[in-house]
């Protein structure tokens, strides 16, 4: 089965011990023409990794102690974004080298975190440990 862009459908297998990834840069941030976390996604995707996340946040600052902030009455200027990925350790540090010479400005964080569950509207699969299933 294939996904309507042409990519197939793969039924994934999560480990309950897992790794979360953040990945904090601006929302006007742009990699070959197209905003930085729309290109971390589509690369989360070419390598398999289980699946992303991107939120939009409403105020804060980073490096530069710039407060960056949405009025009623102005436009964003450069909202925080965080792309949020989980999977396993091996595969989330291998990703961590593509992406890294793509962002110039931003922060990085992994945590472990514990896979309740992971389903998808498609395929069958399990998380390890605990037998229920998945898809």
């Amino acid at each position: 089965m294939r996904y309507p862009d042409g990519c197939e459908v793969i039924a994934m297998v999560l480990p309950e011990d897992g790794l979360l990834l953040r990945v904090f840069i601006g929302e006007s941030d742009k990699h070959d023409g197209i905003p930085l976390y729309e290109w971390i996604v589509r690369k989360a995707r070419e390598h398999g990794l289980a699946g992303a996340t991107v939120l939009s946040g409403i105020m804060g600052y980073g490096g530069h102690s710039r407060i960056h902030s949405a009025k009623i009455l102005r436009l964003s200027e450069d909202l925080p974004v965080i792309v949020e990925i989980v999977d396993v350790r091996e595969r989330l540090e291998a990703f961590l080298s593509v992406i890294d010479g793509a962002i110039p400005e931003g922060l990085a964080t992994t945590g472990s975190v514990r896979v309740r569950f992971y389903r998808g509207g498609t395929g069958r699969g399990t998380t390890q440990g605990t037998g229920r299933g998945v898809g």
